[in-house]
């Protein structure tokens, strides 16, 4: 009985949900690691400084200006509609600004956060001196994984958003299909320092992330709410980053493990 319990959707779901809080707990515990946080955090604060500040000038030099207006009663409510209307669209184009280009900058660093809490969960201990070169290889190569991740997912919402442009339920396929893309690109992103490093590639990565789909959905669902809450979001990344490693070492693949030789 037990074992139903603990083996099914809701009870995978939850403990998913729970792996970026039990990161933020490691994280607290193991003083090396902050270094590594701090960086991205401090790009980040960046990043999301710079996003709300163009996106209030967007927001108040270009979008109220496009407002219709009218001296009848009914444009003044249209007015406040569109309004609030508008200020919605403004913070959801920061909030994915703030997200893909704040990603994609920390990746180098995010790669090693996600390796330094490997080691220290496995017990081993990097033999490797740092060596800028062997870093500046790698941060290439993070770059240029996270750009192809990043193209796709705003592709993706580029192709769902024309689901607006249908009458009656467009609005409504539009929002659960962006949000079912923003769960997965987040699982996608987090765990994909594990899988990068090891070059394994994106089939093997979307295996691993379907048979473990209500796992990694709790987990996604998790950094969605810490990305809506203020000031809390500057710490999604690296809870992301340490949870999916956290993730990884308790529901490890063998195959993936045999094949990466790790």
């Amino acid at each position: 009985m037990s074992g139903i319990l603990r083996n099914n959707p809701v009870s995978h779901f939850s403990l998913g949900f729970l792996y970026p809080f039990r990161a933020a707990r490691y994280i607290s515990r193991h003083p090396t690691l902050w270094k590594f946080v701090l960086i991205p955090f401090l790009i980040n604060t960046v990043v999301f400084s710079i996003s709300v500040y163009f996106g209030l000038n967007f927001f108040s030099e270009t979008v109220v200006a496009l407002i219709p207006t009218g001296e009848a009663w009914y444009w003044m409510i249209l007015y406040y509609l569109s309004w609030v209307l508008a200020a919605v669209v403004t913070a959801v184009l920061v909030f994915f600004s703030f997200m893909v280009v704040g990603n994609l900058i920390a990746s180098p660093f995010n790669d090693l956060l996600s390796e330094r809490t490997e080691e220290k969960l496995r017990g081993g201990i990097s033999e490797t001196p740092f060596s800028l070169r062997e870093f500046l290889l790698d941060a290439r190569y993070a770059l240029v994984e996270e750009f192809k991740k990043i193209s796709v997912f705003v592709l993706a919402m580029v192709f769902v958003f024309a689901f607006n442009l249908l009458p009656g339920f467009g609005t409504l396929i539009y929002s659960v299909l962006s949000i079912l893309i923003t769960l997965f690109f987040l699982s996608v992103e987090y765990t994909g320092y594990i899988f990068s490093r090891r070059r394994v590639p994106f089939r093997e990565q979307r295996r691993y992330l379907l048979g473990r789909k209500f796992l990694m959905l709790g987990f996604s669902t998790s950094l969605l709410v810490i990305l809506a809450i203020p000031l809390v979001q500057f710490l999604c990344i690296p809870m992301g980053v340490v949870g999916a490693t956290l993730l990884w070492v308790d529901h490890t693949s063998p195959e993936l493990e045999k094949k990466s030789g790790a």
